[in-house]
């Protein structure tokens, strides 16, 4: 079995810079999203650059089954993760109440269930590379956010149970660590709609800088990982702002519609 480093939600933002930057250092990967033209892309793009070119893996996570059918299908290649990448999500602007709910439900599907099937399913191959799991969340994780309450509560759950794995899996040899970028210029921003104030697109950074950052992170075993200085310092001062105040200040983000 070869080893290879498992990228889900590899077709935009974060996830096509995890894919190089992983690439870039050696890894052989195996890239997961719905859209199999972007994938078939950036597999040619990887390629072309002297890597060995990606295995390439169109599905759906959000379907019931789907870890069981990307399992065996890695399985019939000669393929085993020594690295889980769970980047894949979405997002939903809007009150919870007013939102459709089969959509936020799916979001758990995508964002929580997925994402924790994917985390146990290859914990042995894992331990055998003495690999590891890098699971996105997001500074959404360090408070609730009305208007995008679902969305946030899910990255929340990615923070609160990827740390409880780190120290769990430790023995393991496997190391687990949470990327928690703050904005990025993706489609997930884009097809959202979301409008960040003024002081929030002062902490934005690419998506490759954040990519890089959580690579960087992760190699050296980190727990949690806050792409940026600024995010670092807003994640500390949010412990010593009131909670009504936070909220407040959340709530003002408008928008509506989904991205992923």
């Amino acid at each position: 079995m070869r080893p290879v480093a498992l990228i889900t939600g590899a077709s935009a933002g974060i996830g096509v810079e995890l894919a190089r930057v992983f690439s870039a250092h050696g890894h052989e990967l195996a890239l997961v999203a719905r859209r199999q033209d972007r994938l078939t892309a950036l597999a040619d793009e990887i390629a072309a650059s002297g890597r060995p070119r990606p295995t390439v893996l169109a599905l759906d996570l959000e379907q019931r089954g789907a870890t069981a059918t990307l399992a065996a299908d890695l399985s019939a290649r000669g393929l085993e993760p020594a690295v889980v990448v769970n980047n894949a999500g979405f997002g939903l602007s809007g009150d919870a109440a007013k939102l459709s709910r089969d959509e936020q439900l799916a979001m758990i599907d995508l964002n929580i269930r997925a994402l924790t099937e994917l985390s146990l399913t290859f914990v042995d191959s894992l331990a055998r590379r003495r690999g590891g799991i890098l699971n996105v969340a997001s500074v959404a994780a360090f408070l609730p956010g009305p208007g995008m309450a679902v969305y946030y509560a899910s990255k929340a759950y990615v923070l609160s149970f990827s740390e409880a794995l780190h120290r769990e899996l430790a023995g393991r040899g496997v190391r687990v660590t949470t990327l928690c970028p703050g904005p990025v210029q993706t489609e997930f921003q884009l097809r959202s709609g979301m409008k960040l104030p003024a002081a929030a697109k002062m902490l934005e950074l690419p998506a490759a800088r954040v990519a890089q950052i959580g690579y960087d992170g992760f190699r050296r075993g980190r727990r949690v990982v806050i792409a940026g200085a600024g995010n670092k310092i807003a994640v500390s001062l949010m412990r010593f702002v009131p909670r009504a105040l936070l909220l407040r200040a959340v709530a003002r983000r408008g928008g509506a519609g989904r991205g992923d």
